[in-house]
């Protein structure tokens, strides 16, 4: 379908392009922008007056609870709420029941993800089988598969015998090596972070050096073994000098931060609200401060949902019973334009943080407008308000720390590639 997409301010973070230019599609790719390409005939036209046209984001993390977890949502419900939240490419983490560590699992995934034609759908393929942390997976099968990068998502690998053969093998054939850093002794049975709300309230706490400790033996360990290795959901400031050292060294990491982390403290969980449960656990002031300053300066590369539906049941329970998790995928483009604006960062460098630069972590052409791209695109109202109502999600999942916030910014149109998959 020719569609013609008008009098929209075009933003597109990897060709540096911000200005009002009207964009053409052909053949479900980007054909033109700026002047008519010559012969076109618009089947379709959409006007954009006052709205921003951007690449569809990518979310380098959101769980989609398939297979296994459909009680807590299922991948109809889940693909509705990331093209309500603009989003046209995620990538999911292996810890599904049974976990992706079977090329068919991987497979009937991404079969599943492809009927269903509203968001491409990257899997993360297991690190260990079982995510167990004893027996490497078969890593070439599974990128055959499909998988993009290797995860032991949540689950501890305590084994650093098994981590460096992991690193090797992925070092081998060029993969990527996706982490979490927490030493699972030291977070044990934790859920808050470890300072004063966790002291008053009585809250099992997770202390930062469980974070640097784990970080620490991964960076060594991508020292040793050349791996591209991927940090994720860095949480604290001492991670973020971290990761920022390593990087002025030359190391080949990046990492990325929850969208919660950038904008939550340990200040929010107030009277044990399980809604803001979440892992990792939400730190200090301090702690934002400086999630936001390596956000700035390039140190963190990418801002994720950390899409993690939770059922109602799992998140009425006392806080340090609850299950940690919260629903995000609708939220992520509006928290990341509230971060740019209380940061006055300009929009050109904030929503690389959701197109290119998690496109580049998946090894994917994608998150841009470039002459001849997939016509993936967002279309949002930035000056739209809304209050975030748990009834009026899309996702299955109706728990998030910003129940009743009201929001600026909305996503009126997602095409995925030249295809309207959703308008409001």
């Amino acid at each position: 379908m020719n569609i013609h997409i008008r009098n929209g301010r075009l933003i597109d973070p990897k060709n540096q392009l911000d200005s009002q230019q009207d964009l053409f599609i052909v053949d479900r790719r980007v054909a033109a922008i700026g002047n008519v390409p010559k012969g076109f005939v618009a089947e379709q036209v959409i006007d954009a007056a006052g709205m921003i046209v951007m690449p569809g984001l990518v979310d380098v993390a959101a769980r989609l609870r398939e297979p296994g977890y459909e009680y807590r949502a299922t991948l109809e419900s889940e693909m509705a709420a990331a093209v309500a939240g603009g989003v046209t490419s995620l990538a999911c983490p292996p810890d599904t029941d049974p976990p992706l560590d079977e090329p068919g699992l991987v497979e009937m995934l991404k079969h599943r993800a492809r009927a269903l034609n509203q968001c491409r759908v990257f899997p993360l393929g297991a690190l260990t089988y079982g995510l167990k942390g004893a027996e490497l997976t078969e890593m070439v099968e599974l990128t055959e598969a499909g998988c993009k990068a290797f995860s032991q998502a949540d689950a501890p690998l305590t084994d650093t015998r098994v981590l460096m053969r992991a690193m090797q093998y992925a070092a081998t054939f060029g993969y990527r090596v996706w982490l979490r850093p927490q030493d699972s002794f030291l977070a044990k049975n934790g859920v808050a972070h470890d300072g004063e709300v966790a002291t008053r309230l009585g809250l099992p706490p997770i202390p930062v050096v469980a974070e640097t400790i784990a970080l620490s033996t991964a960076l060594q360990l991508a020292r040793e073994t050349s791996v591209t290795l991927h940090i994720c959901r860095l949480s604290s400031a001492a991670a973020v000098d971290m990761v920022r050292a390593a990087k002025q060294e030359g190391l080949n990491v990046t990492c990325d931060v929850s969208m919660n982390h950038v904008h939550l403290t340990e200040m929010d969980i107030g009277y044990f609200d399980a809604n803001c449960h979440l892992m990792p656990p939400l730190r200090s002031q301090r702690d934002r401060t400086a999630l936001r300053a390596g956000l700035l300066d390039g140190t963190i590369d990418a801002i994720c949902s950390n899409h993690s539906p939770v059922d109602d049941d799992a998140k009425l329970l006392p806080f340090a019973e609850a299950e940690a998790g919260a629903t995000g995928l609708e939220l992520l483009l509006t928290l990341v334009l509230k971060w740019a604006e209380q940061e006055k960062v300009p929009l050109l460098h904030a929503l690389s943080r959701v197109t290119i630069n998690p496109a580049k972590l998946l090894g994917q052409k994608m998150g841009h407008l470039s002459l001849g791209a997939h016509a993936d695109i967002c279309i949002f109202d930035p000056a739209a308000n809304w209050r975030v109502e748990p009834a009026a999600l899309r996702s299955q999942g109706k728990n998030t720390p910003f129940n009743g916030y009201e929001m600026q910014g909305r996503v009126r149109y997602t095409l995925l590639d030249g295809q309207l998959v959703f308008q409001q």
